[in-house]
């Protein structure tokens, strides 16, 4: 036995050994394309299995007592170096004292000796209880506290980085759980829900996972504990900047993102790159190019006699002050706790223009102007809204009332068009103050088919297609519905109908590339329209859907239907039929 694990550990040596090596020679090597996508592809998988690495390590350095190790054994540890032999390893075994020693615990031992970040020390070793279990006061070994997770955890078909992380999100909810036998059954279906996640759609596990956890923190707060807590506060200046802090409704965060999402959307006039410059000047003073000619400048922006041309302060050294803002040209879609590294791989970002210029105003910069802008407004003396400006945009949100959950008095029966539960009174406040365009889903559609009539979609049709399906089919992609396009699954030149069961929304990317055939729709009997990845990206070659604008009890059900179609159809018992590119 113990010639074994000097042997493995003389495998972990040579494997990094082996990856410093590559990795120098393929730095300076004049790859192909495709040598490149490979290169790419076995770092990926060979991050995955460092993580199962690090926190199988992490488990050991607390089970087996690594930080009471003397003097003398750290010392032959580092004096191993590299490349040791096998006998080496093995007369490193190391002894524990009972007296004092550089550290206090394993955490101790990882940040003290290894350089971990404390914060990361202590995620692994949370990691480990969770995924790997740990040890008890008596040092005896316990279960994982999430053995489902654990499972896949070991699973090589699922990242465990995603594994890993959705075990810290289910573990920093483990006081809000309560106690007793109602606290476990709460705990085992938070983990089977995550675990349904993980294994059926990976690109949009993180959201939903993000979102149970939020539920769960915010309990069943009475509305008057939410009222108190609403509100726009004044935190002060910092860095030359005054801050303020929003907290606001769910149903209000509705109006907030819709009006967002307008200004985000450069085909809009609110959305204009180069109007909401010119709006952006008037509270900044920054020179833009908004305008053909100096007699149509207004009088603040001419130059006036006198004025001097004062050359800018040269850049600092080592910084290229050509160079574009890497975040300047994505927004940001993200929900609320995902962070940029695990961002999802849809397409959640505006289709980049041919130059920088109209984008020269950041994501979080274009939504200040449009909130600018609407204070600044002036109304019409009616008292109608002012005509359409640049970053002047209107707030239109839909929100889905389930009648079948809305009987049987479940908590998601009223759900926002973007995926945000709402109260009862949030929904009864809404009814009273909306104007209400009744969408039937799950109906015939009639009214709503054109057939041969017309070729584009109505407003109508694109009014329901938004309500039922959210924002872009292609899973993972986090476009909203306002910025995709109606989408004919049946080509009208070849004799195509404008109805809704065969159409579906795509944003720009997605839509070029469907018709482009990087990936195929399906037209489901009695369902909602599926894709069909290539086998490159999808071995398994699954039938999916996009649940990234679902609550997470509605991706469940579409996860769940999207398996059982994909059995039907593979055992031949679905007539399904593949869209022309």
């Amino acid at each position: 036995m113990s010639t074994d694990i000097a042997q493995a550990l003389k495998d972990l040596a040579n494997a990094k050994a082996l990856a410093a090596s590559a990795t120098r020679r393929l730095a300076h090597a004049g790859l192909t394309a495709g040598h490149a996508a490979y290169f790419a592809l076995l770092t990926e998988d060979l991050a995955q299995e460092l993580t199962r690495t690090q926190v199988h390590a992490a488990a050991a350095l607390r089970s087996t007592g690594a930080h009471k190790l003397d003097q003398e054994s750290f010392q032959a540890i580092t004096d191993l170096g590299p490349d040791p032999s096998i006998e080496e390893i093995d007369e490193a075994k190391g002894r524990t004292t009972t007296g004092r020693t550089h550290f206090k615990d394993a955490k101790g031992l990882m940040t003290g000796w290894l350089d971990i970040p404390r914060s990361t020390a202590a995620a692994r070793l949370v990691q480990a209880d969770c995924l790997l279990g740990g040890v008890d006061e008596a040092g005896q070994p316990t279960a994982p506290w999430l053995p489902e997770l654990a499972a896949q955890f070991q699973d090589p078909n699922i990242d465990p980085r995603l594994v890993a992380s959705a075990a810290m999100k289910l573990h920093s909810v483990r006081k809000d759980l309560g106690e007793g036998n109602a606290a476990e059954v709460k705990k085992q279906q938070l983990q089977a829900e995550s675990a349904a996640f993980l294994r059926s759609e990976p690109k949009s596990a993180r959201k939903h996972i993000n979102d149970l956890v939020a539920q769960v923190k915010a309990g069943k707060r009475p509305l008057k504990a939410l009222l108190d807590g609403i509100g726009i506060f004044k935190r002060g200046m910092r860095k030359g900047l005054v801050e303020y802090l929003f907290r606001v409704l769910p149903s209000q965060s509705a109006y907030i993102d819709a009006y967002f999402a307008n200004l985000d959307n450069p085909s809009t006039v609110a959305g204009n790159r180069q109007g909401l410059k010119e709006v952006d000047a008037q509270f900044t003073g920054e020179e833009t190019s908004g305008w053909d000619d100096e007699g149509s400048k207004p009088d603040w922006a001419k130059d006036r006699p006198g004025d001097e041309d004062v050359e800018d302060d040269p850049p600092e050294e080592g910084l290229n002050p050509d160079a574009e803002d890497p975040h300047s040209q994505a927004d940001d879609h993200r929900p609320e706790g995902e962070d940029e590294e695990h961002q999802p791989e849809g397409d959640s970002s505006e289709p980049e223009p041919a130059s920088g210029e109209w984008e020269d105003l950041k994501p979080e910069r274009r939504r200040l102007v449009g909130f600018m802008a609407l204070l600044m407004s002036e109304r019409k003396p009616n008292g109608s809204p002012p005509d359409q400006q640049a970053g002047l945009a209107s707030s239109q949100v839909s929100i889905i009332l389930d009648w079948e959950k809305l009987q049987r008095k479940m908590e998601d029966f009223a759900v926002t068009s973007s995926g945000i539960l709402l109260s009862p009174g949030e929904a009864r406040t809404a009814l009273c103050t909306a104007g209400i365009l009744p969408v039937v889903l799950n109906g015939k559609s009639l009214p709503l088919d054109l057939g041969r009539t017309q070729r584009l979609f109505s407003k109508a049709q694109v009014r329901a297609l938004r309500a039922a399906y959210r924002g872009c089919s292609y899973p993972g992609c986090s476009m909203p519905a306002q910025r995709c396009e109606a989408d004919h699954l049946d080509p009208w030149e070849k004799g195509g109908r404008t109805d809704i069961k065969s159409a579906v929304l795509n944003c720009l990317i997605h839509h070029t590339a469907r018709h482009c055939g990087l990936f195929q729709a399906v037209k489901i009997p009695g369902s909602r329209p599926m894709v069909l990845l290539p086998p490159e990206l999808d071995p398994e070659q699954k039938l999916r859907v996009n649940t990234y604008f679902m609550t997470p009890a509605e991706a469940l059900e579409a996860e769940a239907l999207a398996e059982e179609t994909t059995a039907r159809w593979r055992a031949g018992l679905l007539d399904v039929e593949i869209a022309e590119p």
